[in-house]
C-alpha cells in the first residue's frame, strides 16, 4: 500500500496512520514515550498529534504531551522528519483551574495555547494547528483569519479543525474560497468501525464524521479526515479477549457492536491478522481519504498497527460497518441542542 498521503495543495504528504501521544509521560517507565516515537518513524511513519490540553486530566504538570514530544525532539534532532500537528481552545479540564470547563476559543486564547505549544514542543512552527473546538457565538470569519494571522507570522504552516460540524466547516470553505486562502486543511472528528452502533457520547462537545459530515469529506476531498479514536478505544481487543471488565460502561459495548465482533473476529482468521490490524483496516474503504490517529505507549503496538498496511483487506471485508453518506443526525443531535 503506498506509504504516504498527499494533502491537496499543500506539501504535505504524511503516513496513513498518526501516532496519537494524549498519554504520552503518563507511562512509569522512563523513556517509553520516546521508544515509541522512535518505533513510529522506524516503521515509516511520520505524523504526531497532541494538543495543549493532553494529558491535564492527570494532575502534576500541565501540557505534559507537548513537554514530552519537544524533550524528544531536541534530544534526537528529528523535527525534519516528522509532520507535527497539536490543537489549541479546548476547554480548562485541570482540577482547580480558573474558568474549568468554559469555552476558550478567543483569538487571545488562541494565541497563549499557540505560543506555549511552541515553547513545550521546542519548536519555531507548527506544521498543522488545530482548533481544538469550535464556538458557535464566533464568527467563521473571525477564526479563520487569526489563523491566518499565525500563518503570516510563521507561527504555523497550515490550519485545521477539530470537532466542527459540517455547517460551519462548510462556511469556512467558502469564506477562504473567497479570500484565496487554503483554509482547513483537515478534520479531527470521530470515526471508526464501531461508530455506527455504539451509544451516545457523553461528551457532547466531540463530533462524529456521519451524515453531513460524512458527505463534506465526500464532495471536500481537500479537508482530510484525520479520525480520532480509530482503536475504538481497545473495545474489540478487550471483547474477543473476554475482558469483561474494561469493557463496563464503554461506548461501544452495544449488542450490534458485539455482533461486530464476531465479523471482526472472522476477519483475523481470513487474513492471520491482529485484531487491531483488522479493526484499523476499515478506514482504507471510506470514500475518502482517512489518516486514523492511534495512541499507545507499547513499540510493539505500534509495529503492529502500521503493518495493517500490508494485509490484503477487501472492500466487501467493510460494507456492513460503513456509515450512511445521506444526511442524518450526529450522534450529538443537532447543534441547536448542543449550544
Amino acid at each position: 500500500m503506498e506509504k504516504r498521503i498527499q494533502i491537496p495543495d499543500t506539501d504535505l504528504a504524511v503516513y496513513p496512520i498518526g501516532l496519537g501521544t494524549g498519554g504520552a509521560g503518563l507511562e512509569r517507565e522512563s523513556g517509553a514515550a520516546e521508544r515509541v516515537f522512535d518505533t513510529y518513524l522506524d516503521c515509516g511513519g511520520n505524523l504526531i498529534d497532541t494538543a495543549h490540553v493532553y494529558s491535564d486530566w492527570v494532575p502534576g504538570e500541565r501540557a505534559r504531551s507537548e513537554r514530552v514530544i519537544g524533550d524528544w525532539l531536541a534530544k534526537s534532532g528529528k523535527r525534519n522528519r516528522i509532520v507535527l500537528m497539536t490543537k489549541g481552545g479546548h476547554p480548562e479540564i485541570a482540577e482547580g483551574a480558573p474558568n474549568r470547563g468554559q469555552s476558550r476559543m478567543t483569538r487571545a486564547d488562541m494565541r497563549t495555547d499557540l505560543e506555549d505549544s511552541l515553547r513545550k514542543l521546542r519548536t519555531d512552527r507548527i506544521d498543522i494547528y488545530f482548533y481544538h473546538r469550535d464556538d458557535r457565538r464566533q464568527t467563521v470569519e473571525g477564526e479563520i483569519e487569526a489563523m491566518e494571522d499565525f500563518v503570516r507570522e510563521g507561527k504555523i504552516r497550515y490550519y485545521a479543525c477539530s470537532n466542527w460540524d459540517a455547517d460551519r466547516m462548510l462556511e469556512a470553505v467558502a469564506y477562504c474560497r473567497k479570500k484565496g486562502y487554503r483554509g482547513f486543511v483537515a478534520d479531527q472528528s470521530l470515526l471508526n468501525i464501531g461508530m455506527k452502533y455504539m451509544d451516545d457520547l457523553a461528551d457532547a462537545t466531540l463530533r462524529c464524521t456521519r451524515g453531513e459530515a460524512y458527505r463534506f469529506h465526500i464532495e471536500h476531498p481537500e479537508v482530510l479526515e484525520m479520525p480520532f479514536s480509530g482503536n475504538c478505544n481497545g473495545f474489540f481487543q478487550q471483547f474477543l479477549a473476554g475482558e469483561w471488565e474494561r469493557i463496563k460502561g464503554s461506548d461501544y459495548n452495544t449488542e450490534k457492536n458485539r455482533e461486530a465482533a464476531e465479523r471482526i473476529r472472522e476477519l483475523t482468521e481470513k487474513y492471520g491478522c491482529s485484531v487491531t490490524q483488522a479493526v484499523m483496516g476499515f478506514f482504507r474503504y471510506q470514500p475518502f481519504a482517512c489518516v486514523p490517529l492511534y495512541a499507545t505507549s507499547s513499540p510493539a503496538h505500534v509495529a503492529d498497527v502500521c503493518g495493517t498496511l500490508e494485509i490484503p483487506f477487501a472492500e466487501e471485508d467493510y460494507l456492513s460497518f460503513l456509515p450512511s453518506d445521506k444526511p442524518a443526525e450526529s450522534l450529538q443531535g443537532s447543534p441547536e441542542r448542543n449550544g
